[in-house]
């Protein structure tokens, strides 16, 4: 398999390739042109790293799954045939005592003596077909797969995977797709397939074909969900990504209602937000066919947000979405925010009836500084990550870290997740309370015991390094802010502001601020690394593929990568005068 690997790469080394750059990832290596022909963004090997990590557990889980299942069945079968065996038993010594009485057939007793019956002893069969079903290996489908290199990856890194098919809309990306599956050997040749066709044809056309769908678009996925809920099979995985972070941030409400159906707001807690939009534009779109998603892994990463979720299909199930559903009603004036539940159950005997959820619940005002209130919505309010799943995800990261190129940013992303409250929607951002009363800072260790000594639970969040997740209520939190004012007082502020009208209610509780014993969490105790720097400068969103590179994407690409561009066309079609402006300026001694 090796020769055949390098044979396959003599044979496109021998082609004339000063026009490519060959970039290798992970395993994989591809055949990059030079005039962006093609989309490639290297920030997103941190995307589809994780998206490996996953990918390997879930053929483990799935594995378990499958073997549950059998066991069950068989166990199933063997009490069912036990059954049938004894009642025939137990009917042929009726029989037997009821001839004997009548002193009719001393022979057959006899006989029945010295050759027991063969029903008892006989082992139990099973049926072969539905006990003994061979698992096959997950099919993958890479919706929008541009270079391949995502497929290229799943199938040279993922050993037990069956195969992959990387779908394109645009020739020159097929083109370069199949040139990149024959660059990477036998194996790539094997396993993977790639196909000239819209991907929402494909999937519509290809209903329940695919173990994991993946979607990462240049932008929104929304008008891809609908047929890639469709496409993914009983208990598969969906992947989906969505870079689109103005949209879904709050830049553009109406815009993001309007592909997601859902109103974003602009909070510290955006991004996160972010993901439950998506999560719960997934579970509309899975609705509509009676299918149901469970997130196993939802990550903001960089400049875009990428969700993990298993679809199945449930019309009881299905009826508990409402209960996973929330709007969200943010004050204008300080940092607080309820959420409203779309629906409730009321159980009676063994029946549960669904109810429309109770509301409002927030007056009109705030009660903690008495501004308006803005609502937002509906976002998924269920927990976005599966804890189970992601300690595994992260066993597999440190078990095998020297085949993840971006192996400390994932770890340290997984490691957050796994410390996460994951019953708590959202987060406060402790620098915002501060901005709202005018007043210094507390020590996160110091707010954190706080809200512990008080009863409560917090934990940090991967999407802010400021962010704090907490159950305790509002009322709560600025109890404790009000009780740190009154240690390190403030300047007096106009009396219609939200920190004056919040300062000046006494509070309920008296926080106690001294240290708690779990204010650090466990990574933090151990000093491991939860945040890390970008590894290089223009680390971000690139040009989508086939635009001119001009000197106004330096901020995006950096000079380097413009002046290379520049030389490769001889000249190009810039003045000379503002190609020399994207040019790092000369040192000053």
């Amino acid at each position: 398999m090796g020769e055949e690997e390098k044979q396959g790469s003599k044979t496109v080394s021998s082609s004339d390739l000063s026009d490519y750059t060959i970039i290798k990832e992970g395993e994989a290596e591809i055949l990059m042109h030079a005039k962006n022909e093609v989309f490639y963004n290297k920030t997103q090997v941190n995307n589809r790293d994780i998206s490996i990590a996953v990918l390997r557990t879930f053929i483990s889980k799935r594995k378990q799954e499958h073997e549950t299942m059998l066991s069950r069945r068989t166990k199933a079968v063997r009490k069912v045939s036990g059954e049938n065996a004894f009642n025939l038993e137990a009917s042929t010594e009726s029989n037997t005592h009821n001839e004997k009485s009548n002193g009719e057939c001393e022979e057959s007793e006899e006989i029945t003596q010295d050759e027991p019956c063969s029903i008892s002893e006989e082992p139990v069969k099973i049926p072969e077909g539905k006990t003994r079903g061979e698992l096959k290996p997950p099919r993958v489908l890479e919706a929008l797969s541009a270079s391949g290199l995502r497929a290229l990856r799943y199938a040279r890194e993922v050993e037990e995977i069956g195969q992959v098919v990387a779908l394109d809309n645009d020739k020159a990306s097929v083109e370069a797709c199949r040139r990149n599956i024959k660059f990477n050997g036998s194996v790539a040749c094997a396993k993977v397939e790639s196909n000239l066709v819209d991907a929402r044809v494909y999937m519509l056309t290809h209903p329940k074909e695919f173990d994991v769908v993946d979607l990462d678009p240049y932008g929104s996925p929304s008008a891809f969900l609908d047929s890639a809920v469709q496409s993914v099979v009983d208990g598969g995985m969906l992947m989906c990504t969505a870079t689109d972070m103005a949209v879904l941030c709050g830049g553009n409400g109406e815009v993001c209602y309007s592909k997601y159906g859902s109103y974003p707001l602009r909070g510290k807690y955006c991004h996160e937000m972010a993901l439950r939009i998506l999560l719960a534009c997934i579970e509309s779109h899975a609705n509509r066919y009676k299918r149901y998603i469970v997130p196993v892994l939802s990550v903001q990463m960089d400049f875009y947000v990428r969700v993990f979720v298993r679809i199945f299909t449930s019309a009881s199930a299905m009826k508990n979405t409402p209960l996973k559903l929330s709007y969200v009603y943010q004050c204008t004036g300080c940092d607080s925010f309820h959420l409203q539940p779309l629906g409730r159950t009321v159980s009676k005997n063994n029946s549960i009836r669904y109810l429309p959820g109770f509301g409002p619940v927030v007056p009109q005002e705030c009660s903690d500084c008495g501004k308006k209130y803005n609502m937002g919505g509906p976002i998924w309010s269920a927990p976005i990550h599966d804890q189970e799943w992601v300690t595994s995800i992260l066993a597999d990261v440190k078990s095998m870290k020297d085949r993840y190129p971006a192996y400390d940013r994932i770890s340290a992303v997984l490691t957050t997740i796994s410390e996460e409250l994951p019953d708590v929607p959202l987060f406060l951002s402790l620098h915002n309370l501060c901005a709202t009363l005018k007043c210094t800072s507390p020590s996160a260790v110091i707010f954190r015991s706080a809200v512990i000594n008080a009863g409560y639970r917090i934990s940090g969040t991967h999407v802010n390094p400021l962010g704090l997740k907490s159950d305790a209520p509002m009322d709560v939190i600025w109890d404790i802010m009000r009780c740190w004012v009154k240690n390190h007082p403030v300047k007096a502020q106009p009396p219609e502001q939200a920190g004056s009208v919040i300062l000046a209610k006494e509070p309920v509780l008296q926080a106690n601020f001294a240290r708690a014993v779990a204010s650090l969490s466990k990574a933090q105790a151990k000093k491991v690394a939860r945040f890390l720097p970008n590894p290089e400068r223009h680390w971000g969103p690139k040009l989508r593929a086939g635009r001119q590179i001009t000197s106004k994407h330096v901020s995006l690409l950096g000079p380097q990568a413009l002046n290379g561009i520049n030389h490769h066309e001889e000249g190009g079609d810039e003045p000379e005068a503002k190609r020399k402006k994207t040019e790092d300026p000369p040192l000053v001694s």
